[in-house]
């Protein structure tokens, strides 16, 4: 898995799955649409912890910023 998403991005996804993950903890949101939500929240936090996206793999898209050495 080579990283594929930059700083920015990976800030924004794990911004959404705390404010998601806070919504369905506080019961904001409930029922079948909480569970949808953590579960969306919850691979968003992991794509974001690991700076990798499949998503992002399978169009060839990268975020991330190459640094020359």
């Amino acid at each position: 898995m080579r990283k594929n998403m930059g700083s920015i991005d990976k800030i924004i996804r794990i911004t959404i799955a705390i404010i998601l993950s806070l919504l369905v903890s506080t019961e904001i949101i409930t029922g079948t649409i909480g569970y949808i939500l953590l579960i969306i929240g919850a691979l968003l936090l992991l794509t974001g912890l690991f700076n990798f996206c499949p998503v992002y793999s399978f169009f060839k898209y990268n975020t991330r910023v190459r640094r020359l050495k």
